[in-house]
């Protein structure tokens, strides 16, 4: 990535970051919605705790600029990128459990289990999964009812059995029965990759493009997703906790395979390098509209944290 290029990209990820931290701000409020009855403060508390932790907010900042493609990186494609958030961030609750990955620091601070306890954590991570629908499905989300429900079902197939958790339950099972090369690629697309993928096609579906525009930056997610996974597992080969922000080594105390620790340091970097150039070409056809995304597809593979 060039400099003026990596200095682009860095500027237009905080700035989408603070838009999408000012929103869930807002969402995560204390004030019952209409057909709510209460927000208990604990739970209300443990869920700020786990979302406005800071973070890249990279997933958010892919569905804002897929959609920018298409000239619809407004409060609409705001709010979807708002409510993937939130389903990452309960992912990352659920994930730090003890039954879990068992982390007691996330982004450099106490898990949410840590900072509170474990059934809050459990009923926060609840919350924010259903809070997400809630954000997509209401008409606050200023799009046409069928790209709503479109979205609701691209999120909820990313998110569930088929995709994320799905991938999560192969994670766990890993650590008792390594699978083979095919297996660890599965488990990662589904784990990471699936709400990473949804990122990208959701901007699509937000500005209503063609199906072969949404394909196509589905399969740029797809991309991207895999990169982000194999630079996850270099990193917690090579990578220290405090640069991290987060223990590191874990995959490999787990005896958990990954593809970084099956071949090697060497062999990931190269496969990043070619998994940029495969992001890049998908974008071709959209010029230099595409120039933040070929540069978030960069800095996914090349991230030092």
């Amino acid at each position: 990535m060039m400099k003026d290029d990596q200095m682009a990209f860095e500027s237009a990820l905080f700035a989408r970051a603070a838009a999408v931290e000012v929103l869930l701000r807002q969402i995560l409020d204390a004030r019952p919605l209409t057909g709510e009855i209460a927000r208990p403060e604990r739970l209300m508390a443990a869920m700020r705790h786990g979302v406005l932790n800071g973070g890249k907010r990279l997933r958010p900042f892919l569905v804002l600029e897929s959609a920018a493609l298409f000239s619809a990186d407004g409060e609409a494609a705001l709010r979807v990128a708002a409510a993937l958030e939130c389903v990452h961030c309960y992912s990352l609750i659920h994930d730090d459990l003890p039954a879990m990955d068992d982390d007691d620091l996330r982004r450099g601070q106490p898990t949410v289990h840590k900072a509170f306890d474990e059934a809050t954590a459990i009923l926060a991570g609840d919350a924010l999964l259903t809070l997400a629908f809630d954000i997509v499905a209401d008409e606050a989300t200023a799009l046409p009812a069928e790209r709503r429900a479109a979205l609701v079902l691209a999120l909820a197939r990313a998110a569930g059995a088929g995709g994320m958790v799905g991938g999560q339950t192969l994670d766990l099972e890993a650590e008792r029965q390594r699978p083979d090369e095919a297996g660890i690629i599965r488990l990662q697309a589904m784990k990471t990759g699936a709400l990473i993928r949804f990122a990208c096609e959701a901007g699509a579906i937000v500005a209503g493009a063609s199906p072969a525009d949404r394909e196509r930056l589905a399969e740029f997610g797809s991309a991207i997703g895999l990169a982000f996974q194999l630079a996850d597992d270099l990193l917690d080969l090579t990578a220290d906790a405090k640069q991290m922000g987060k223990a590191t080594n874990k995959d490999a105390a787990a005896g958990k395979a990954t593809l970084a620790a099956l071949h090697g340091p060497d062999w990931a970097r190269e496969q990043l390098h070619g998994l940029i150039d495969q992001a890049h070409a998908l974008l071709e056809p959209y010029d230099e509209h595409a120039a933040l995304l070929k540069a978030a597809a960069t800095f996914v593979a090349t991230r030092k944290s």
